[in-house]
C-alpha cells in the first residue's frame, strides 16, 4: 500500500482534528494545554483563548491527566461535570517521543441523560404501582368488610325468620 506524502498526512490529520465529533486535548507533563479542538470548546462551553497555557484541570473538572501522567501510560475514565451538564467518557495516552498527552473525549450527556430520565420513570412506575396495589387492599379491605356486614345482617334476619317459622309450626 503507497503512503501518502507527510504534507498530505499532516493535512488530513488537520482536517480530522478540526472536525471530529469528540474533543482532543493536548497537555504537556505539567498538564498545561497546549492544543484543543473545536468539539472540546463546544463541549466544555470555552473560548480557544481561554484554555492555552492553562491547566487541564480548571476545564474538564478531573485529575485525569494528572493520574495518567502519574500512571506514566493510557487511562480511560468516565466523568460528569454537573455543573455544567456535561458527562464524558476520556482516553488519555501519551504522544510517544514528545512530553505530551493526548485526552479524547466522548461526549455521553445525552446518553446520561437518558439513562436517569429511564431510572426517574422506572421509580415512578414502581410508586405508582405501589400506590395501586395499595389501593386494591383497601378495596379489598372494605369489599370484606361490607360483606362481612351483610353475610351478619343476612344470618340475623334468616334466623328470625327461621324462629317465626317455628313459632308458627307449634
Amino acid at each position: 500500500m503507497k503512503q501518502l506524502p507527510k504534507s498530505q498526512v499532516d493535512t488530513h490529520t488537520s482536517a480530522i482534528l478540526q472536525h471530529t465529533p469528540n474533543g482532543v486535548l493536548l497537555v504537556d507533563k505539567k498538564t498545561h494545554i497546549r492544543f484543543v479542538n473545536p468539539a472540546f470548546l463546544t463541549m466544555f462551553r470555552c473560548a480557544d483563548d481561554d484554555l492555552l497555557g492553562r491547566r487541564a484541570k480548571e476545564f474538564v473538572h478531573s485529575d485525569c491527566f494528572e493520574r495518567a501522567i502519574t500512571a506514566g501510560g493510557s487511562l480511560m475514565v468516565k466523568e460528569s461535570i454537573p455543573e455544567h451538564e456535561v458527562s464524558f467518557r476520556v482516553g488519555i495516552f501519551p504522544i510517544e517521543g514528545e512530553d505530551l498527552y493526548c485526552g479524547i473525549f466522548i461526549d455521553i450527556s445525552e446518553e446520561e441523560k437518558a439513562r436517569k430520565d429511564f431510572l426517574d420513570l422506572k421509580a415512578q412506575m414502581l410508586t405508582r404501582a405501589q400506590e395501586v396495589i395499595s389501593r386494591q387492599m383497601q378495596t379489598a379491605q372494605e369489599i370484606a368488610r361490607l360483606l362481612g356486614e351483610t353475610t351478619a345482617e343476612t344470618k340475623v334476619l334468616l334466623k328470625k325468620l327461621m324462629s317465626l317459622y317455628e313459632e308458627e309450626g307449634q
